[in-house]
Parts: C-alpha cells; structure tokens; sequence
C-alpha cells in the first residue's frame, strides 16, 4: 500500500522536476535582446490601432456566464435522464427521488435566470437612465426628508 503512494509522489516530484527544469534551462538558454520592435502589442499579425486597454461591456461576461451554467445544467443533467428508467424500473421511489433532484436543480437555475432577466442584466444594450421606478422612489425620498 505505501509503494503505491511513494509511486505516486515519484511521478509528482518527477512531473515538477520536469517543469522547473524546462523553466530553467530556457532562462539559461535563450537570448535576450530587447527591442522596441518585440515590445509592441501583437494581435494576429496586424498593427494596433490605437490604446490596447479599453473596457468590454460586462454584459458579455454575464451572457456567457448564464450560457456556461446552463451547459453545466445540460452536463449534469444528461446522465442522469439516460438512466432513469432503470432506476425507476429498480426502484420507483429512486426514480421520485431522482426526478425531485433534478426538478429542484433546474428551477433554481430557473429562477437565477429569471430574476438576471427581470433586472435588465441579459439586456445588451442597457440605458443608463434611471427608471421610472426608480426615479419615483427618489422624488418620494426627496419629499420625505
């Protein structure tokens, strides 16, 4: 039983061993003459134009995020749809258990979905107005204080 450990912590130190020493010997190895020409900002072949650091709209990152979860639902989900007539056939409170499981999984990822959506988050172009709501909420504190 240890043997298998100590092979397993040989073949992590060789793993590390191996890392570090390609890191090294390309700092060892490889030359090192600055240039401006090497400095600039490489994209694809073509000369930048303009400030490279500018920033993306959020709205891309919460898209993609949304689609990430659901395709994560879709991963843990499927296996268990494949299987489930046999675990109704093997059992019918598994198959109850199962399907109250996955029914509770998806509806919260549902509801996540739907309140991103009822908030304008999925909303790609989003105005930066205040609402009508909201401006009604800051004419009532207005008037109260």
């Amino acid at each position: 039983m240890g043997f298998e450990f100590g092979a397993v912590l040989v073949f992590a130190i060789v793993a590390v061993g191996f890392a570090l020493g390609g890191i090294t010997a390309s700092r060892l190895v490889a030359p090192r003459i600055p240039n401006a020409e090497k400095s600039t900002i490489y994209e694809c072949g073509e000369r930048p134009i303009g400030v490279a650091w500018f920033n993306f709209n959020p709205r891309f990152y919460l898209v993609a995020l949304v689609f990430v979860i659901f395709e994560v639902d879709i991963a843990l989900t499927f296996p268990v749809v494949t299987v489930y007539r046999e675990w109704v056939q093997a059992s019918a409170m598994l198959g109850w258990v199962a399907f109250v499981e996955l029914f509770l999984f998806t509806m919260i990822l549902v509801v996540g979905l739907v309140w991103a959506w009822a908030h304008g988050d999925l909303e790609w172009v989003k105005d930066l107005a205040p609402s009508r709501r909201e401006a009604a909420n800051a004419a009532r504190q207005r008037k109260a204080a």
